[in-house]
């Protein structure tokens, strides 16, 4: 049990992220830092935490030890309202999630699905006008994590 254990905590160091709508910021911030300055930045950017999701807690409460590992939702609702009048299926993405993760070596990593890749598959139905809500969002994101990861250097 313990070798899966440290294989599993090598491959997440170690993992390959996708390159194609992904974005990926390493920090040299340890996770707990880098996840506040993530919060912070969020609400710098007028954007809402609207989900929190994370196996590291429900994992230690078991006896556990993993990586720091946390999944952040979040939109805002006027964004909301524009998509579900353009395409309620393309609803289904939001929150639009940031991940929060912890190396071997104590540093951070924050990583993230472009908005404009998210919403993507939806475009048919929703046009230009959810292209264009994908790109304000890939801005909004991008300062966002622009932001925390100054913040968490």
């Amino acid at each position: 049990m313990l070798m899966v254990l440290l294989l599993a905590a090598h491959a997440a160091a170690d993992a390959r992220w996708p390159e194609q709508g992904w974005r990926v910021l390493p920090v040299s911030s340890t996770y707990s830092e880098l996840l506040e300055a993530l919060r912070e930045a969020v609400e710098a950017e007028g954007m809402f935490i609207v989900t929190e999701a994370g196996p590291t807690e429900a994992a230690a409460r078991r006896g556990e030890t993993i990586p720091g590992n946390r999944v952040v939702g979040v939109f805002r609702n006027d964004y909301a309202v524009r998509t579900l009048r353009l395409s309620v299926p393309a609803m289904i993405e939001a929150p639009i999630r940031f991940y929060v993760t912890e190396n071997d070596d104590g540093s951070a990593t924050l990583a993230w699905k472009t908005p404009s890749h998210v919403l993507a598959p939806y475009l048919e139905e929703g046009g230009e006008a959810l292209d264009e809500i994908g790109r304000e969002l890939d801005d909004v994101f991008d300062a966002i994590g622009r932001r925390a990861q100054a913040a968490a250097q």
